[in-house]
């Protein structure tokens, strides 16, 4: 009896990278249709289209990848033999054939992801992701050889490294090409990726010391994921430090990743907007420095990096102003022992609220959450963990999960979002039950996606359980929840019920506003209406305006995680490369 040999996934990607590739010189649009499925996606990450965004559904993809692949002189696809294999996995569910591939376009090279679904022995692509990996002649490593210097120096009695670094970062005699507006991780990733393609930036920040936007913030405050996913570019953490990192530790090597990387940095300047000179091509930025000074910098591109939750949020609370106690965002919170013994409302039941609740209970405060709107609980492992699985277990470098990591559309990764959710809710049972018992109000995020969408669309929404959920179940913090609130008092609350609560501190936890709040203020009214919405999902399925070129010029925005600040920095700075070089707009 004849046995059949079922084809490996090499095998089937490159039979159907041979028909892609076909199809692509033909520029056949009913060739090219015939290789994806129905519901296929192709994501392009500014390889095709110097865009970011998600095309769903064989007509719209077979009508918009034939012109953006003649546009960009695309061609030569192919498995990259440099990168993990293809190989069989599954994918929100679905067993797929995954492949990274490299390509050629008319600027540069390509990586991309696809996958197929096959059907009886016919392969056909669910997704295809495509972006711009490197500019010919531009590369990380040809651009660091271009700035490499003679192994010594003959003028012995000239400037050595430290002395052209210090003259470097005062630019006494010239402006940036980029202007970087906020010191945190994206920032800092923005300017590390801009340095190794050779574009030269300054980072401004209004915080005393690099790394204070992490240092200053509440003190028992830790990332809520794991350290396998926060590596910022060119320089991990290191393999010894803990699996949740704390906050100081966080600022501490911000601090030392501008030194390491070479990042010119200005402490205590604040940005007090710009005006665009579309003759110059350039910016007329004001900035006030450290010694209270002023001066106008002429940068070709300013990228806001102020984070998607910069500016806090403080919503008008009807007859908060009674009250006679201390008022403070969670932003400003910072000194929990001094309200020992005190009573104390925190109003949130977003991660921050909790944390900070919990905080205050620990140095002996009594205190009551008030809970405004539903939110999502995830202990913080293992479920919070699920959704970050692609960075854990043996397998495929971290250059590669992040290159697949940016490969799912939108779609796709909400399918996959609410298995791991329902996981999470199975696994997370008994809390949940123990959470509704007392009355707190629980949701699972759009169509049961979980968290990671809220942040994407919200910046907040849902609280990673590190204690104090049974710390409510348990009576030892309180709940209310906001609307049965009659009104405040000089010294607390008044209940629909006729309780009264009393209050000396009331922490608001109520988020933060988006990017976009910003920029009418900073840069005018047009150009805040000009560019429009900034972070959340926009028609092209994609976070509106981030890491791409805007509708304003010269004008780009980075923010997010850390791994998203790490995977997109890259692409951000080759975009701003290519205008440099006059590749592109």
């Amino acid at each position: 009896m004849l046995q059949t040999t079922k084809p490996s996934a090499s095998q089937i990607v490159e039979t159907w990278v041979a028909d892609f590739n076909t199809a692509c010189a033909a520029g056949d649009p009913a060739a090219l249709g015939g290789l994806f499925l129905d519901d296929g996606h192709w994501r392009d990450i500014v390889a095709l289209t110097w865009r970011i965004a998600t095309t769903s559904g064989r007509g719209a993809v077979t009508a918009a990848l034939p012109p953006a692949i003649a546009k960009a002189g695309a061609r030569n696809f192919a498995i990259d033999p440099d990168r993990f294999p293809p190989r069989f996995v599954e994918r929100a569910g679905e067993e797929t054939v995954e492949a990274i591939l490299r390509f050629d376009t008319n600027i540069g090279v390509g990586a991309g992801v696809l996958r197929l679904k096959v059907t009886d022995g016919q392969a056909a692509a669910w997704t295809l992701m495509t972006s711009l990996d490197h500019i010919a002649g531009h590369d990380e490593e040809t651009e660091r050889l271009a700035r490499e210097e003679g192994a010594f120096e003959r003028d012995f009695g000239g400037p050595n490294w430290l002395d052209k670094r210090q003259d470097a970062v005062r630019y006494a005699d010239r402006d940036p090409g980029v202007l970087i507006v906020g010191g945190g991780h994206a920032g800092l990733t923005a300017a590390a990726s801009l340095r190794a393609l050779g574009v030269e930036s300054l980072v401004i920040d209004r915080m005393a010391r690099i790394g204070d936007n992490w240092r200053r913030r509440y003190h028992g405050l830790k990332l809520h994921n794991q350290v396998f996913s926060n590596h910022l570019p060119y320089l991990p953490f290191p393999s010894t430090w803990p699996n949740y990192i704390p906050k100081d530790k966080i600022a501490n090597w911000l601090e030392f990743y501008v030194e390491a990387m070479e990042i010119d940095f200005w402490t205590q300047t604040s940005f007090e907007g710009a005006d665009y000179d579309a003759a110059a091509g350039c910016w007329n930025a004001r900035l006030k420095l450290a010694d209270g000074s002023e001066r106008v910098m002429h940068p070709r591109h300013i990228i806001m990096a102020t984070s998607v939750s910069g500016t806090p949020n403080l919503p008008t609370i009807p007859t908060l102003d009674r009250f006679a106690g201390t008022v403070v965002h969670s932003s400003r919170f910072a000194e929990p022992a001094q309200w020992k013994g005190r009573n104390v409302f925190v109003f949130g039941t977003g991660t921050s609220a909790h944390d900070i609740a919990q905080e205050l209970h620990g140095n002996g405060a009594h205190v009551t959450i008030v809970q405004r709107s539903p939110t999502l609980v995830v202990n913080v492992e293992p479920s919070a963990q699920l959704y970050d699985g692609i960075y854990y277990g043996d397998g495929p470098t971290r250059a590669d999960r992040d290159l697949i990591n940016t490969s799912f559309p939108t779609p796709v990764m909400k399918q996959a979002h609410k298995i791991l959710t329902a996981k999470a809710r199975a696994l997370d049972a008994p809390l949940l039950e123990g959470l509704e018992k007392i009355g707190f109000r629980l949701e699972f995020g759009e169509d049961g996606t979980g968290w990671p969408l809220k942040y994407r669309t919200r910046g907040g929404g849902y609280y990673f359980n590190v204690g104090c959920s049974e710390l409510l179940i348990q009576g030892q913090i309180g709940l209310i929840q906001y609307h049965d609130i009659a009104h405040f008092t000089a010294d607390g609350v008044e209940m629909k019920d006729g309780r009264t609560l009393p209050g000396e501190l009331a922490v608001l936890a109520t988020g933060y506003k988006g990017p976009d709040h910003l920029v009418g203020t900073l840069f005018g009214p047009e150009i805040g209406a000009r560019v429009g919405q900034v972070w959340g999902f926009d028609d092209s399925q994609e976070l509106a305006n981030m890491w791409m070129a805007t509708p304003q010029p010269g004008l780009w925005f980075t923010g997010g995680s850390f791994s998203q600040c790490r995977m997109y920095s890259r692409h951000l700075a080759m975009q701003i490369k290519a205008v440099e070089l006059g590749l592109r707009d």
